[in-house]
């Protein structure tokens, strides 16, 4: 975990710590602060077992030489144990309240700007089929990076490139022209995206049959497959795109606006957006002439037939083919020209993240390293941020063959799951039939977004829509209850106590001296403040590792730590008026930083539910 305040404190001493008891200097890296685990008494714990050469002492003694000096010296260190050479700090009460002071004062996932600005490139949709499943972890993961770097001080540059161009999507036009009888999204009631998905799948549909009737009259399968009439005219009609053809392009201008609508209003419900938005069919030439000048400065060479590659074996890789013999570009060729453009379009970036799924984790060693050795020194700041893909109960996602979980029928079916469940415990009834609505939408969308964000981005996952809107369990709805519960629970003590918050921390109040002669902690109420305590420090390791999934385990664990305060402590019913409004206190910092965290996972945490 990365260093927080309280570390700050402790590493100095624990240098100190080594130089007066053996006058010796320890490295500050080497020095690791863990949680102390629930089975012994402590906050943090420190292995001294890498430092015994140090010492030349054993490890409890070494452990107990630290923990006394410690003790002795750092105001904040309540006392300490060892466990054969693990050394456990307790913290005294009077830190934590003095953070939680600090907490119902100010914000304390503010973090001032550190004059970066970074590029996420997610979603990348190709216009022949609207969104599914796997767009979604691709998406939400992407939205959730920008969020995560810009709460943490970056300029955050959102963008997507969308995949406008090639055989597929002569496919799909292919298919309308043969088979749609001029039907349009207005004329068939059927969003765009989903109007031109639908002939995507009828050209595969058509496509095998005409396969199947090649292979009849004696045609080998593989050679039937490219023999097909339909294919063979969606080939000719991407030559006549690229040949600037009116009709075509014409053709293709309309369906993709079709598609484009179809997008925005599926982004929209998703609760995201782009900055910069780049079109495959206006990047596709770039790279050329970059990869040629590499052959003329003798970074590439070129083989017998024209075709020019690249050599990575000094970087433990094979060759790779730039520029086709004809002259043609790869996939990698506008890659390099599309990064390079981006740079020279912002030339204050500092990193460029590319949120893709771990099929492409060869293709972006690749396209980094070629970057490198063209000479561009901000190829430094090029990161794959590579995912797995979600799988389902029923088998693997077909879009050719219409077998996905289309995004838009899965979003209403969260929102319907969250409907069913709200009706059931007849909580809402006092709700207007507009609130009802935005609140089941809040519930569904945040069950479905915090599900795909749990996990590790690098993990493949299993997506189960019952388990994530389960009200009880590791969810989103979990801890947007958890919230509404708090806010509830500060509504009515604003009615029957309004001038708590008055005294709360105050000037007059007892505990701002901070001491632990006046208010020492329950087991309960530490463990939630502790929780707070970590959390800038788990939002800040988000943005460095890429992982919202940290942030959203913790926020878990912080709302898991609250519920159990809150169903063994009293609150509103403690008659101690400043226990109460310490209380109070530490239910509003929590329901702050949830909302704040929440935030930052794109998920929207209502007042009530």
């Amino acid at each position: 975990m990365f260093q927080d305040r309280l570390q700050a404190i402790l590493l100095p001493a624990v240098q100190a710590a080594f130089q007066a008891n053996f006058q010796k200097e320890v490295d500050p890296k080497a020095v690791s602060f863990q949680p102390t685990r629930p089975e012994f008494e402590g906050d943090l714990t420190i292995n001294v077992f890498p430092f015994l050469k140090i010492s030349g002492k054993g490890p409890e003694q070494t452990a107990t030489a630290i923990g006394a000096y410690l003790q002795e010296h750092v105001e904040v260190v309540d006392r300490f144990n060892v466990v054969k050479g693990f050394l456990n700090i307790a913290i005294a009460d009077s830190y934590w309240l003095d953070f939680l002071r600090e907490a119902a004062e100010k914000d304390i996932l503010q973090f001032p700007s550190n004059g970066k600005q970074v590029m996420v490139e997610y979603a990348s949709p190709n216009t022949n089929k609207p969104l599914h499943l796997g767009h979604m972890r691709n998406i939400f993961l992407g939205d959730a990076v920008c969020r995560i770097l810009k709460a943490t001080g970056n300029e955050v540059i959102r963008a997507q490139v969308i995949n406008d161009r090639g055989i597929h999507i002569c496919k799909s036009m292919v298919a309308w022209q043969h088979y749609g009888n001029g039907e349009t999204p207005a004329s068939s009631g059927l969003k765009g995206d989903k109007l031109v998905g639908k002939y995507y799948v009828e050209f595969d549909k058509n496509h095998k049959l005409q396969i199947a009737e090649l292979v009849a009259a004696g045609t080998p399968g593989p050679e039937a497959e490219k023999k097909t009439p339909l294919i063979l005219e969606a080939q000719n009609m991407l030559r006549q795109w690229e040949a600037n053809d009116p009709e075509v392009r014409a053709l293709w201008s309309t369906m993709n606006g079709w598609v484009y609508d179809g997008f925005n209003t599926t982004y929209a419900r998703m609760g995201v957006g782009f900055d910069s938005v780049y079109h495959e069919s206006g990047t596709y030439l770039l790279g050329k002439q970059d990869i040629l000048d590499g052959l003329a400065k003798g970074v590439f060479f070129k083989k017998d037939d024209g075709s020019v590659w690249v050599d990575n074996a000094p970087e433990g890789l094979d060759e790779k083919v730039l520029l086709r013999g004809d002259g043609t570009s790869l996939y990698i060729t506008q890659d390099i020209g599309t990064a390079i453009q981006r740079f020279k379009e912002f030339p204050g970036l500092s990193q460029l993240i590319y949120t893709v799924g771990n099929e492409q984790d060869y293709h972006f060693k690749v396209l980094f390293i070629i970057l490198k050795k063209l000479g561009y020194s901000w190829a430094d700041g090029l990161h794959h941020l590579s995912y797995g893909m979600v799988d389902l109960p029923h088998g693997k996602m077909k879009s050719r063959e219409g077998t996905v979980v289309d995004a838009d029928d899965l979003m209403a079916e969260m929102v319907q799951e969250a409907r069913n469940t709200g009706e059931e415990l007849s909580k809402l009834d006092d709700l207007s039939g507009a609130e009802k609505d935005e609140l089941f939408e809040q519930i569904g969308m945040a069950a479905l977004k915090y599900f795909l964000l749990k996990v590790d981005p690098k993990k493949r996952m299993l997506f189960d829509p019952k388990a994530s809107i389960d009200l009880q369990g590791h969810t989103g709805p979990f801890i947007q209850y958890t919230h509404a519960r708090i806010r509830s629970l500060l509504r009515k003590a604003d009615t029957l106590f309004p001038a708590v918050e008055a005294t709360v921390f105050s000037e007059e109040a007892p505990m701002n001296t901070g001491t632990t002669d006046i208010y020492a902690l329950l087991p309960e109420e530490r463990n939630v403040i502790k929780l707070l305590h970590q959390m800038p420090a788990v939002l800040q390791e988000s943005a460095v590792k890429l992982d919202p999934a940290a942030l959203a385990n913790q926020t878990y664990e912080l709302v898991k730590a609250y519920n159990g305060f809150y169903q063994t402590v009293p609150v509103l019913k403690e008659e101690d008026a400043d226990k109460r409004g310490f209380r109070l206190s530490l239910s509003r910092a929590v329901a702050d930083v949830v909302k704040k965290v929440m935030d930052c996972l794109g998920i929207a945490v209502p007042e009530r539910m």
